[in-house]
């Protein structure tokens, strides 16, 4: 199709609309000349006459008809899904993927989704967790959540939870065999939950204290790649686990694990939304970011990457 057959066939319907080369100008804000000369292009490009036009009327060739009614319910199902955009722009609604790592998933995202749910009921969530980082642009989704070095450099992050407090946790039946270490020197003497990073190095387990941080190497019988496993490991028997503290939270008020080295407790900045752009950020994606930052009491969507 030539690039302005388009265009001239939105006109050709406003002036077999109107049967008036002044009344479509008037609709469509062009002189009656400029309609004039678009209806002689799309006529010499169809080879076909489709109006019969005197300097004081206007009608339709059979051709012309024929052609109409073609076009209408077309440029009605257009004129349709642009009214339903318009619509919905400002209305949380539509499909909404988010990639989010293990971790993340069970702080931030865990505790909203329902609300948020229930709050849009025109949404759906469409969640992939996963612990290294992707594209997300490449992989079709709206944002990711995770810590910050996820996202790429030029997208915008918004940082959706407080700092994240890591806790030390083993099962009563485990220390019943042991004494709980006193300080992380003492985790030599344990069985320790260890931690395959996404680059495949065995994750060194870093304390603080006072200003002071200090890295443990640790080493057990169990490796894993998850906070999930590294605490049903722990609450299992196996060893002690080093995990984010809201994760390990629920195991601890259950009796299922007992913290330990509680002084030491370390923390990093927390977990991010990223997303490519602030420009026309759909509404539910903002009403997302609205909610989680409203839960964490952060402030509002201000961080550029």
């Amino acid at each position: 199709m030539h690039r302005g057959t388009l265009s001239d066939l939105t006109t050709f319907i406003a002036v077999a609309d109107s049967l008036s080369f002044r009344g479509a100008g008037e609709r469509l804000g062009l002189t009656p000349s400029a309609l004039s000369h678009s209806m002689r292009q799309l006529e010499e490009r169809l080879g076909t006459r489709l109006l019969n036009r005197t300097t004081r009327s206007v009608s339709l060739t059979d051709a012309g008809l024929r052609l109409l009614e073609r076009l209408r319910p077309a440029f009605d199902q257009i004129s349709s899904a642009i009214q339903d955009l318009n619509e919905t722009r400002g209305r949380p609604a539509g499909r909404l993927r988010i990639y989010v790592s293990s971790s993340s998933a069970a702080a931030v995202l865990a505790p909203i989704w329902n609300r948020f749910l229930s709050t849009y009921a025109d949404v759906s969530l469409e969640v992939e967790s996963g612990e290294a980082p992707i594209d997300i642009v490449a992989r079709g989704f709206d944002a990711g959540v995770g810590p910050r070095d996820h996202s790429e450099i030029d997208m915008i992050a918004v940082r959706v939870t407080d700092p994240v407090k890591i806790a030390v946790v083993g099962s009563p039946s485990y220390f019943a065999q042991r004494r709980p270490p006193q300080s992380p020197d003492d985790l030599a003497l344990h069985l320790c939950i260890g931690y395959r990073t996404i680059h495949g190095k065995i994750f060194d387990w870093a304390f603080e204290q006072n200003g002071t941080t200090i890295t443990v190497p640790v080493s057990g019988r169990a490796l894993v790649n998850t906070c999930e496993l590294a605490l049903r490991a722990a609450a299992d028997g196996v060893g002690i686990a080093y995990a984010i503290e809201s994760q390990a939270e629920p195991f601890v008020r259950s009796g299922q694990l007992v913290r330990v080295l509680q002084d030491w407790s370390p923390a990093f900045p927390g977990f991010y939304l990223y997303h490519p752009s602030r420009r026309q950020m759909p509404a539910a994606l903002r009403a997302l970011i609205d909610m989680m930052q409203a839960t964490k009491k952060l402030p509002s969507l201000a961080l550029a990457a």
